[in-house]
């Protein structure tokens, strides 16, 4: 976790924002999110393709 500087200095977006939210958060994030969504893809296209076969 990296140091968060005191007030009175400048701080960065990236220096406040991963200050609140670890690093693998994050990637575990977008890992979850891109992994739901193609999973919901793949759920979609067994019912797009079930459906053209009645």
């Amino acid at each position: 976790m990296t140091p968060v500087p005191p007030a009175d200095e400048p701080v960065g977006v990236r220096a406040r924002f991963e200050a609140k939210f670890p690093r693998g958060l994050i990637i575990r994030l977008i890992a979850y999110l891109f992994v739901g969504h193609l999973f919901a893809f793949f759920v979609y296209l067994l019912f797009v393709l079930g459906g053209q076969n009645q």
